[in-house]
């Protein structure tokens, strides 16, 4: 006689529920994401502080030193001062971005010095620029009421003398000795003003210059969007990704331009030239994220737009100076996509005697590299060969 048993039911849910002991894991594991992302965000801004920004000056050698012994007391470090023959060539190495400002001091006493400043290269060390015109307007305006009162006490030293002798005289019996009216020397106040003068302002359709900090976000973005997008709807292999990179790239540049360009008025110079730069840079993120995809699997998708997001946007001094971010820091963003990116189009608006072959040439190689990678696409090869994914976890 056989006896029945019940074979147990089993939940499907309870057998795939997360054990309990994981949940504060995970839960804690998450935290520390949100505190690295914030992290990553806030600690360039934090940390911030100006550090040996180039600064030229002209004048006289003795005129230098002592000024440059006035900057380097009172900016802390913040301000370095590098000799220029004349005006000329200071307000050149301004317009191509060796110095980002200049002092032009006065061949005499009573001629007015000369602040000159880029705000388009950045609004902070313009204002920067600015404080340092008004404390050198202090020094003049205190330097101009000491001679006067050294004057003014010495010339009633002078006529209480001269009262005073004639008054001995007087009573002494003897004509006493006036001065004579037309040998005293008026006591002049001079009036010597800082003169402030903006080399490269900001467009007056961007006056803020608000719209050129913000267009690095969209071309981070674009970037992210396009790498990703393709990653996960072009299959077949790495050529087909390849030939979306470069039809998205060119056709975002072209969008972007004509929006910032266009509609906001935050580019300016050349239009062509500036979609061909976003489209460029567009290209360096995406193909970097396609690229990390065709080494690593689809992770790598997320490995590249993590990196793009939480590392090289916050080093791309895109909103600060290079030289606001602890070194070597502000050095490594430059060498980034988007710190090359927000250093071209700035360059390309405002700055056009300024060398930009670097940025080129960086984007470019980004660029190629991560085609490269999205050409070689290993986890498609492992696949054709008849890898599994039990075999090898980034196969798919």
């Amino acid at each position: 006689m056989t006896t029945d048993t019940a074979s147990p039911v089993v939940d499907p849910e309870a057998s795939a529920a997360t054990p309990w002991i994981r949940v504060p894991i995970i839960a804690v594991a998450l935290s520390l994401i949100v505190g690295i992302v914030l992290l990553a965000f806030a600690w360039p801004a934090v940390t911030a502080s100006p550090h040996d920004l180039p600064v030229g000056i002209v004048g006289t050698s003795a005129q230098v030193e002592q000024m440059g012994d006035a900057v380097a007391e009172q900016s802390d470090g913040a301000i370095a001062l590098t000799q220029y023959d004349d005006r000329d060539a200071a307000v050149k190495a301004i317009k191509e971005r060796h110095a980002y400002g200049a002092i032009v001091l006065g061949a005499t006493p009573t001629d007015a010095p000369e602040i000159l400043k880029a705000t388009a290269a950045n609004a902070q060390v313009a204002q920067l620029m600015d404080g340092l015109s008004q404390q050198l307007q202090t020094q003049i305006d205190t330097q101009i009421r000491t001679t006067v009162e050294s004057n003014l006490a010495a010339a009633q030293e002078k006529a209480a003398a001269a009262m005073q002798a004639a008054i001995q005289a007087a009573l002494q019996g003897q004509a006493p000795q006036l001065p004579d009216a037309s040998a005293t020397t008026p006591i002049s106040i001079p009036t010597v003003t800082v003169k402030v003068t903006d080399i490269v302002p900001f467009a007056d359709t961007d006056s803020r210059g608000a719209g050129l900090a913000s267009a690095l976000f969209p071309i981070i973005l674009g970037g992210m969007i396009g790498g990703i997008g393709l990653t996960t709807l072009l299959k077949g292999g790495g050529g087909r990704r390849i030939v979306g990179v470069v039809v998205y790239a060119a056709a975002a540049g072209l969008v972007l331009a004509g929006v910032l360009q266009g509609m906001f008025g935050a580019l300016q110079g050349n239009y062509l030239l500036n979609s061909a730069a976003l489209g460029l840079a567009i290209a360096a993120i995406a193909s970097t994220i396609t690229g990390l995809a065709g080494l690593i699997g689809p992770a790598g998708s997320g490995v590249g737009a993590a990196f793009m997001m939480l590392v090289a946007n916050p080093l791309s001094a895109a909103a600060v100076p290079v030289e606001f971010i602890a070194s070597p820091w502000g050095a490594i963003g430059q060498w980034l996509p988007p710190g090359a990116a927000a250093t071209l189009i700035r360059n390309l608006s405002y700055f056009p005697d300024a060398a930009v072959a670097n940025q080129w040439l960086l984007l470019g190689i980004w660029t190629i590299v991560g085609l490269a990678l999205t050409w070689l696409n290993l986890p498609g090869r492992r696949l054709r060969a008849g890898v599994s994914h039990a075999e090898h976890p980034l196969t798919t």
